[in-house]
């Protein structure tokens, strides 16, 4: 009997390295680099701010353990060590932490993603998408990496459930204004046709003055502006305060001041990190956003 159990332990030792290497498979990154899935990884860096965000909503904040300076939310990602900027991380200390798995986005600089697989290291790169539905994509790809797939399922059928309450809110509308969105309340930067923040717009039943233009981001001339003459003006800030200030400087410029947003004082504050992460928090950006130019719509939600 004893014997019969050792060559039934052997036979488990050697099949384990093959049910293991069954268990394995390869995807590519969004910038098709071959990635090996296998037991779900323990020590994350996430090399951006919306990519924290969706590893938090997943209920993955404890195995977080780098993010970057401007990882804000949620607040427990304060607490978390930092490495560095987007543009500018911290190599070696994100090496001396010993991931396994560096999540990097697109907005990180191409030499540094190139950088840190030279270190060894397993880098898995995302993209950020131009509209809504590359958030919902991006957030099952974190939950596929992450081994959290039920849990990225779930959270996105939650987001497509609030989603498509606004949607069928804003079913109601007669008529799209024209909109200029302001980026950071700085001058006239703005967003393009192949951003996702004019695919919100659109999504809100705006029209976006600048949604003709193949960019992401563009700066409009002051010519522009006054011919296109939105209806609305929405500032991107990170807070109250600073939305007042960028608000009190647009209504300060001589030029502006026949622009019928500006003439009839519709300037409007939206929250500058729900707004440009590309995470769960977009859909409540998209709601502020579809209440500021379609309030009527929403009288029965309140």
């Amino acid at each position: 009997m004893k014997l019969q159990k050792l060559q039934v332990l052997l036979l488990i030792s050697i099949l384990n390295p093959v049910l293991l290497a069954n268990q394995q498979k390869t995807i590519k990154d969004d910038l098709g680099v071959p990635y090996v899935l296998s037991s779900p990884p323990q020590r994350i860096v996430s090399l951006a701010p919306n990519i924290t965000e969706i590893l938090f909503a997943l209920g993955l904040g404890e195995k977080v353990i780098g993010v970057t300076r401007f990882c804000d939310f949620p607040r427990t990602a304060l607490e978390k060590e930092k490495i560095g900027g987007m543009v500018d991380p911290h190599l070696e200390r994100i090496k001396a932490m010993n991931p396994d798995l560096v999540i990097g986005f697109r907005g990180n600089p191409l030499q540094i993603l190139e950088r840190l697989r030279k270190l060894k290291l397993p880098v898995f790169v995302l993209e950020m998408g131009t509209d809504i539905e590359s958030m919902f994509r991006l957030i099952l790809r974190i939950g596929l990496i992450t081994g959290s797939e039920k849990r990225a399922e779930s959270l996105v059928q939650s987001l497509r459930k609030k989603y498509g309450k606004i949607r069928s809110a804003l079913q109601c509308v007669k008529h799209e204004p024209k909109v200029f969105l302001s980026l950071h309340g700085l001058g006239l930067w703005t967003c393009g046709r192949e951003s996702y923040l004019n695919d919100l717009l659109k999504k809100a039943r705006g029209v976006n003055v600048a949604g003709n233009i193949p960019r992401r981001w563009l700066h409009l001339n002051q010519e522009q502006l006054i011919h296109e003459n939105p209806e609305v003006i929405i500032i991107l800030s990170k807070s109250e305060e600073d939305f007042l200030k960028a608000k009190t400087r647009m209504k300060n410029q001589g030029y502006l001041r026949g622009v019928r947003a500006v003439a009839s004082e519709n300037i409007y504050f939206l929250d500058e990190n729900q707004a440009t992460r590309p995470g769960p928090r977009l859909i409540n950006a998209l709601s502020a956003l579809a209440r500021i130019l379609h309030p009527e719509c929403f009288e029965s939600m309140q």
